[in-house]
């Protein structure tokens, strides 16, 4: 773990002070709580009643806050021990959906928790990896960890929750004056400005849209409906739960494709918290990636959605340097109260768009520009070239160009799904191919010098 804890706020086993413990929590929930949109929208596709939302929200949120404490707290056996919160993963909502078509919540619970066990079984072979990740790659995995919210940031940016949705300039105003905030608190401010500059940029959104929106305004006003204090009902949907092998291969790629994208947040993680590393310790993200598939597996069996970890909450520990693994516990922690209330968890969950637009692209900057430090760190070769611009290109291209791949042979379609798990693929095949001839000239000399 980082021996120098002077270079940061607070070093990755700090304990922070009561108070600072407690803010720094809750700016991470305020990033955690943006993705419980996927339960709401999960909801109202299968036509479920508001108890059934606010149940599967509740199972959602136990399953992350135990996820996130299990994660940093960093058990002899599980757990990466950094501060690598979960989230509901969003990478994981058509396929549960067609799940839910298929066979109701139960047969989505039973293929959640197949993705869950398949991360459990590619964690211990994650240390053998070893040499297939130079240190070109693990930046590009990094860089490309930050690329993959970019659909997402951006359409918050701009207020659009639907592909035809109108632009207002209002929207854009109040993306704008919200990301300004955040990074000129984090850029000019010392201290409590500056280890707090997302929670401060989204205080300051939020009252600018309540001013500049009526429509946020009179949005708040159904939060009077929700009870303050509320167990979760396991309701007739939420009893049994089964499979189904057609749809076991789906949810095995999507599982694989899941530890990719958790394995470059827990390399960020371990970059950001462990600079003097030379090289990776694959012990650690071999633990994270066990918690993460253990959650996985938790989610399925509470009946809630699959979870993940986040790259936004890595980000903004990184852009902030306030690194304690005990703030993703305490996160962890308070999220798992906030569970049973849903009139909080409601008046958290409809925070402005282009104000959740803005925490994103601000967290996701440092986590881009952090991958690029790394791959630019030693110096290149046209090996390098080709690799890195080759796997840009047909990993980029997944999120430009979706529909060019949903008409594509289902065996392209199943690795050419998200920028992140396309490119990293793609990297690692070329890197090995085109050092083949390294490979076997050193076997030539080995063999001629054994003789």
């Amino acid at each position: 773990m980082a021996k120098n804890p002077k270079q940061y706020e607070y070093s990755v086993n700090q304990v922070p002070p009561t108070l600072h413990l407690l803010i720094s929590a809750i700016q991470h929930i305020l990033l955690m709580v943006t993705t419980l949109v996927f339960p709401i929208l999960f909801a109202s596709q299968v036509n479920g009643t508001a108890e059934f939302s606010a149940s599967l929200i509740a199972f959602s949120m136990l399953a992350a806050g135990l996820g996130s404490i299990i994660q940093s707290v960093g058990l002899p056996f599980i757990g990466s021990g950094y501060l690598c919160p979960n989230i509901v993963g969003p990478s994981y909502f058509s396929l549960s959906l067609s799940a839910a078509w298929t066979g109701g919540i139960p047969l989505m619970r039973g293929m959640i928790i197949i993705a869950g066990l398949v991360e459990m079984a590619i964690a211990p072979m994650i240390q053998k990896l070893k040499k297939v990740f130079p240190t070109f790659i693990v930046g590009l995995v990094v860089a490309m960890v930050g690329v993959s919210i970019i659909n997402q940031s951006i359409t918050s940016f701009f207020g659009l929750a639907f592909s035809g949705d109108a632009i207002k300039h209002a929207d854009i105003f109040v993306g704008i004056f919200s990301l300004m905030v955040m990074v000129l608190a984090n850029l000019w401010g010392k201290g409590f400005v500056k280890m707090y500059c997302l929670l401060i940029g989204i205080l300051a959104g939020w009252i600018l849209a309540l001013i500049l929106i009526p429509e946020f305004l009179h949005n708040l006003t159904v939060v009077k409906d929700f009870p303050i204090f509320a167990l979760p009902v396991i309701g007739p949907e939420f009893r049994g739960i089964t499979f189904d092998f057609k749809m076991v291969l789906p949810f095995v790629v999507i599982g694989i494709s899941g530890s990719l994208k958790s394995f470059g947040n827990l390399l960020a993680a371990q970059k950001i918290s462990e600079p003097e590393l030379k090289e990776p310790n694959f012990t650690p993200i071999r633990k994270g990636l066990m918690a993460d598939g253990f959650s996985t597996v938790l989610a399925g069996l509470l009946g809630g959605m699959a979870v993940d970890t986040s790259s936004s909450n890595v980000g903004l520990a990184g852009a902030t340097k306030v690194l304690s693994r005990w703030i993703s516990v305490c996160a962890g922690g308070v999220f798992v109260i906030l569970a049973f209330f849903p009139k909080l968890i409601t008046v958290l969950s409809m925070t402005p768009k282009p104000v959740m637009g803005a925490s994103l692209i601000f967290a996701g900057s440092f986590m881009i520009c952090t991958g690029l430090q790394e791959m630019f760190s030693e110096k290149w070769n046209p090996r390098n070239i080709f690799v890195v611009g080759i796997s840009l290109f047909f990993g980029l291209s997944t999120a430009s160009l979706p529909s060019l791949y949903a008409r594509a042979p289902h065996f392209i379609q199943t690795f050419f799904t998200d920028p992140l798990p396309t490119t990293t693929i793609i990297a690692i095949v070329l890197n090995q191919i085109f050092n083949l001839d390294i490979v076997l000239g050193t076997f030539r000399k080995k063999k001629v010098h054994d003789r």
